[in-house]
């Protein structure tokens, strides 16, 4: 189950659970569209891997299966390897 975390890694932006604006890694590393475009070019900057598109979890769905309320920041390392 995917944690949807609720902020952008580089910028800590908010995204909602049913932002379109939220990339993911396999490792669920999360950034917000401006960031995996003018920032990291779709590349992960903790794994290296490819950022695409989080998949939107339904409404109905998330009464069982909530979003992760856990932020994760990691700014320097989204400059540093840039």
């Amino acid at each position: 189950m995917l944690e949807l975390r609720p902020n952008c890694e580089c910028c800590d932006q908010n995204l909602s659970p049913d932002s379109q604006k939220a990339f993911i890694c396999s490792f669920e590393c999360t950034f917000c569209v401006d960031c995996v475009e003018n920032v990291l070019n779709y590349i992960c900057p903790n794994c290296k891997g490819n950022l695409v598109s989080r998949p939107i979890r339904p409404v109905a769905a998330l009464k069982n299966n909530p979003p992760s309320t856990t932020r994760v920041l990691k700014r320097d390392e989204c400059v540093a390897n840039t």
